[in-house]
């Protein structure tokens, strides 16, 4: 009998392809519902989160937040799917009131310097979102 990894009832996912506009389209409205409800649980200042987003102007900010089903480009999606890992993160390793505030609260660990997780996204971008993904989701698996 040939080695071979063992049958599984698990299928992988396919990758998505945010170039595709179908797919951008498609994730859109809910990326936009859950960015709007993590900013407003984490209680981030509409100026932030127009920051979080990449540099939103004034106005388109407010025209999505009026009408989430507007179709996001791939940099946005992105900067949404690494908020939505990291909100979930917390939830897995807080309860839900310290995992609402923990964005907001000083932190000693050396990749904060004593500011807030928040304050080191909108200086870091978006290689700061990876950092902060990483270092939650080690936590989470007790590293």
């Amino acid at each position: 009998m040939p080695l071979g990894y063992p049958s599984t009832r698990h299928h992988l996912a396919p990758l998505i392809d945010l170039s595709q506009r179908a797919e951008r389209e498609r994730l859109s409205e809910g990326a936009a519902r859950a960015f709007f409800n993590i900013m407003e649980r984490w209680q981030v200042r509409d100026e932030d989160a127009r920051r979080l987003l990449g540099g939103l102007s004034n106005g388109a900010f407010h025209a999505l937040k009026k009408d989430r089903s507007r179709t996001l480009d791939e940099d946005k999606l992105r900067r949404i799917s690494y908020l939505v890992g990291i909100f979930k993160a917390l939830n897995i390793l807080h309860g839900e009131a310290l995992a609402d505030r923990w964005m907001g609260l000083p932190n000693k660990n050396r990749i904060f310097s004593g500011s807030t997780p928040i304050d080191y996204l909108l200086r870091g971008g978006l290689p700061a979102f990876a950092t902060l993904r990483k270092l939650l989701d080690a936590r989470r698996g007790g590293r």
